[in-house]
């Protein structure tokens, strides 16, 4: 993704841009989701306990024993990412850090040189990039946990990417002081 924008890891930046001008992780706290993954792992753990434990088949065509501990670890598994993702941030002097973990190891770093426009703007996640999380399509692609919200980049070379955000008012602010520098 974005490859021919510059690419360098926070610890390779120079001492001017230590300080960052705005910070923010945002997570997958959207109550309906939670109430989705929770409940598909108590109907899972309910029925590795009654099937496992009790000796009672689960269900009317009951999964063997092996799918039953598979099919909770799984669910187990989901869970436990989703607790992990988090999108992080960071704007400094010289550009935008940003990392969806974790399926982005490394924090992306894209230089304000390489940008031909960014602007803060309402947008359709669903409509737009197809929901929520690392989206989009080709050239035009989204980092977001919730919302609709989000700071857009052109690139010079004609790619797009949108950065989801919480936080619109910081936001504003750290962009009016990087336009004033």
């Amino acid at each position: 993704m974005f490859e021919s924008t510059k690419k360098v890891h926070l610890q390779k930046t120079t001492a001017m841009e230590t300080h960052a001008l705005f910070t923010e992780k945002q997570r997958f706290n959207q109550w309906w989701i939670w109430v989705i993954l929770l409940s598909v792992n108590a109907v899972m753990i309910y029925g590795l306990l009654q099937q496992i434990a009790f000796k009672k088949p689960f269900g009317d065509n009951p999964a063997s024993d092996g799918g039953i501990i598979f099919g909770a670890f799984m669910c187990s598994l989901i869970l436990a990412v989703f607790l992990s993702f988090r999108l992080e941030t960071r704007i400094y002097k010289g550009g935008i850090a940003v990392r969806f973990f974790p399926l982005q190891l490394k924090t992306r770093y894209f230089a304000f040189d390489d940008l031909a426009s960014m602007e803060i703007r309402e947008y359709k996640p669903i409509m737009e990039y197809g929901g929520w999380g690392i989206r989009g399509f080709g050239s035009n692609r989204a980092l977001n946990v919730k919302g609709k919200i989000g700071l857009q980049l052109i690139f010079k070379n004609g790619q797009k990417l949108l950065i989801g955000t919480q936080k619109r008012e910081e936001l504003e602010k750290a962009l009016a002081q990087f336009k004033n520098r």
